[in-house]
């Protein structure tokens, strides 16, 4: 007999994993809040299956729901309170404009995010479902992914004021409200974003947001009312 050698019964795996000791892996460590939240945004509006809605006769327009940082740094989107030109003086919007010719809505999304805000869209994780105004436009929404960057009043005549949200807002249970007027008989919807009371059409985009990317659910806004001072 070798010397120096034992030997070893036989036993369950579980016995094995407590004689044998093996070299433990290095482990990745936890995944970073703000990247989870990436990639759950991503997956989500992949998986939606946005309706796009034909535009012939309407006039193409493009938003973006952007995410920055907060004030805190938390996670946050850009609002954005209009100026006193264009088709929706001093209304609450999001970053956006017109389709130019030769651009897709995509395209146009980007380029007015950096215009009136001032932000570099460093990934477009996706769209939503595209929304027909009271006002004649066909609205294409689009999510982007705006790091470590603050937000701007880039163009004054076009853009009062510029607002961090947090998404805690957008997402609370409860922020969107439901209401009838005789004029129509869809619901007129308005979102409270903390200190801030926002209507229908941007209201539609936000409250989608919110139900798919935030909370996981395909919820659409195809009959979701706007005000009567919208119309115009």
């Amino acid at each position: 007999m070798l010397q120096g050698r034992r030997s070893v019964p036989t036993a369950t795996p579980g016995v094995v994993a407590r004689l044998v000791r093996v070299a433990p892996h290095p482990s990745p460590g936890p995944v970073p809040v703000v990247d989870r939240l990436r990639a759950a945004a991503r997956a989500r509006l992949a998986a939606a299956a946005p309706v796009a809605v034909d535009g012939d006769g309407l006039r193409a327009a493009a938003v973006c729901v952007a995410r920055v940082e907060g004030e805190g740094g938390d996670a946050a989107m850009v609002l954005c309170r209009r100026g006193g030109v264009g088709s929706h003086r001093h209304q609450w919007g999001l970053p956006g404009g017109s389709v130019d010719v030769g651009e897709t809505a995509e395209q146009a999304a980007v380029r007015e995010l950096a215009e009136e805000v001032g932000l570099e869209a460093v990934e477009v994780l996706g769209r939503m479902d595209d929304y027909v105004t009271r006002s004649g436009f066909h609205l294409s929404p689009f999510v982007v992914w705006c790091p470590a960057q603050r937000p701007v009043v880039a163009s004054p005549r076009e853009i009062a004021s510029v607002h961090r949200v947090p998404l805690a807002h957008v997402g609370r249970e409860g922020s969107a409200m439901w209401e009838r007027i005789p004029q129509s008989d869809r619901p007129v919807l308005s979102v409270h974003l903390g200190r801030h009371h926002v209507y229908a059409p941007t209201a539609a985009v936000i409250h989608q947001f919110a139900e798919w990317v935030l909370r996981d659910r395909r919820t659409s806004v195809a009959d979701v009312e706007e005000p009567v001072f919208a119309w115009r």
